[in-house]
Parts: C-alpha cells; structure tokens; sequence
C-alpha cells in the first residue's frame, strides 16, 4: 500500500517524482492529476501534510513529463507550429527543464525534512492503514484497474473508452474481492450513485473517510462549464484578432534576439492569462513570431522551447485557465493556494528568461 511505505519527509519528493514517471509515460498532465494525483492527495492528507504543497509536488511532476514525453500533446503542438523535429524539441528542452526540476526536486526534499507535520504522524497512519484491512479486502487484483488505464492511455487509446475500461474493471474487482454477496439490481445502483454522486465514506476515522470520499462526475460539473466558457472566450478572442493585435504590437519591440525570446516568452503567458487556453497561448505566439525567428537567423527549435517554457508550464497556474480549473477540480486545491509551491512551474519561464537574456544555448540556424 502507499500509505504503508509513505513518510511525511519522503512524501513530497515521492509524489513529484512518481508523478514525472506516469506522465513521462502517458504523455499527460490531466491523466496524471486526474488518477496518480488525486490517489497521493488522498495519501497526503493520511500523513497530514498541507493540501497546497502537496498539490504543488503533484503539479510539478505531471508538468514535468507533459513538457517531455514525446506523447504529450502540447510537446507535438510546439514543435510542429515551430517546424521543429521531435525530438529535437525535447533535446533543446532538457536545458532549461531539467535545472528547474532539480530546483523542484531540492525543493521539495527540503520541505520534506523541514516540514512539521502533527505530532502522532505515524499513529495516525497505523490507524488508517488497520482500519482499511478491517472494512476492505486488500489484494494485489486490485492494482489491475489502474495498471490496465495507464496501459491504455499509454498506448493512445482515447480517453472514454479508457476510463470506462478502469470504471468496469474496478467494478468486477470489488464485486468479487468485497461485495460478492449483492445482487445485480443493488451492484447497479451502487456503480451509477458511486459514479454519478460519488463516495461518501463513514468510517467512523476522519482521515480515512478523507481518504475514501470522492465526488462523482456530479462535482466536475463546475469545472466542465468553466472549461466550457474559457474555450467560448478563447474562440471570440481569436476569432476577433484581439491576440494577434496585441503579438503585433509586442514584434515591434522585438529588433534583437533577446527581445525576440523574451517578446515570445511574456506573449505566451499573456496568451494564457487573456485566452484562458493552454494550447492557443502555443498555437497563436508561434504562428505570429515564427517568421521573425527565421529573419534573425534563429534555430526553430528556440521558439518551439520558449513555447512550452511559458505556454505549457504556466497554464495550469491560471485559475481560469482550462488547466488550472481541472487541476484545482481534481485536486481539490484551489490555483492560488499550489501556486506557491508548483515550483517546477514557476522556475522554467524565469530560467528561459535569463537563457534568453544571457544568450546561453540559444542557437542559430547552421
């Protein structure tokens, strides 16, 4: 079990970096949150460790991956808008992520040691951990639910086909390891309340009924009509020209190479904060500034970098943004309560920016 092998001093660091891992794999920050993320906050709050800073390490770590693996959309979306390879990209990436995950990494392994989380940590842990074998059968079949989801995202399969896989297999799994004794009727009901309405667990143990409850698809609703409004607002902004002025009068100003970077940098981030869209604040700087990279003599894969520097790692750090209302949902954390310790996040657009200032492995096209 996790909670079995988690202590508070090893917690964060174990979540950034078993959060980097799965979305390495996937390719995906929301499918990393949104599974691995949600079980270690669940943990997290088990260990008493502050909700914030424990989403921030989740955070980091599934940006991390996103930003990296060669499945990630975001990491296609940059690299093709700037004509870029591949793997070129994620190569020209490595100088300017990998200093700000050990910066993250430091980080959270310092916060690890230092911080003091309530006294009696690992009586309480105990407790949990004798309660969940007294109320549940616990087997290593149970892994199976969540292995066979992140095979199949893995392997592209899209996503309702995946999750309603996890869901029908996670159902049989507790149907026979704990309730073999209901009817059908009873199993149904169960599986649309538990689904619909979510968890409710009664424990009679805080932190283990903190641990089980979950809402259903009922508490993402929120969430899917501000997703839905951010996208209406990223259309009629695009559709109108309003971000493509605002670049115009950025390029301007952009009669140097460093002016250029740092011109693309702070374009990417507006774009996030003005579109509320993670992918128009890549698609819309790297349509508008990719003619002048290639004026200046400048190498593609600097722009596509800048991009994901800015465009990708801020996003989820926008409450409004599509990004950072899905982490806050899944999370259950608000933006500006993780923002603070999403550190992965916060260093990589300021290491760009002095790449982009100093002129350190930026490149000009051979």
């Amino acid at each position: 079990m996790g909670i079995e092998t988690s202590q508070t001093f090893l917690f964060l660091i174990t979540a950034c970096l078993l959060s980097s891992v799965v979305s390495l794999i996937t390719g995906s920050s929301w499918s990393t949150v949104g599974t691995v993320g949600v079980a270690l906050m669940g943990i997290g709050t088990t260990l008493d460790v502050s909700p914030g800073i424990a989403a921030g390490a989740v955070v980091s770590g599934a940006y991390f991956g996103d930003k990296l693996s060669p499945f990630s959309e975001t990491t296609n979306l940059a690299s093709s808008i700037a004509g870029t390879p591949l793997f070129t990209h994620i190569q020209h990436m490595l100088y300017t992520t990998l200093p700000a995950f050990c910066i993250a990494i430091l980080f959270f392994t310092w916060m690890g040691f230092d911080y003091s989380g309530s006294e009696g940590g690992d009586q309480k842990v105990s407790e949990v951990i004798h309660l969940l074998e007294r109320s549940f059968r616990i087997h290593p079949i149970l892994l199976f639910p969540p292995v066979l989801t992140f095979v199949l995202i893995y392997f592209k399969v899209p996503a309702i086909p995946s999750i309603l896989a996890g869901i029908l297999s996670g159902v049989l799994s507790g149907i026979f390891l704990q309730h073999s004794d209901l009817d059908f009727p009873e199993v149904y009901r169960q599986v649309l309340n538990a689904a619909s309405k979510g968890n409710m667990a009664n424990t009679g143990n805080s932190l283990t009924d903190a641990l089980l409850t979950k809402g259903g698809m009922a508490s993402m609703l929120p969430t899917v009509w501000l997703i839905f409004s951010a996208m209406f607002f990223a259309g009629a902004m695009e559709g109108a020209g309003l971000i493509q002025e605002i670049t115009k009068g950025i390029l301007k100003y952009a009669n140097t190479d460093r002016s250029l970077l740092i011109g693309t940098i702070l374009t990417s981030i507006s774009a996030n904060l003005l579109s509320s869209d993670q992918y128009l604040s890549i698609l819309v700087p790297g349509k508008m500034f990719k003619k002048s990279y290639e004026e200046r003599g400048l190498d593609s894969k600097n722009l596509s970098r800048a991009l994901e520097d800015s465009g990708t790692m801020t996003s989820a750090l926008v409450p409004w943004n599509t990004c950072g209302s899905f982490m806050a949902a899944a999370l259950g954390v608000p933006v500006v309560v993780f923002l603070p310790y999403a550190v992965l996040n916060l260093s990589s657009p300021f290491i760009s920016l002095i790449c982009a200032w100093t002129g350190w492995t930026i490149r000009k096209k051979k």
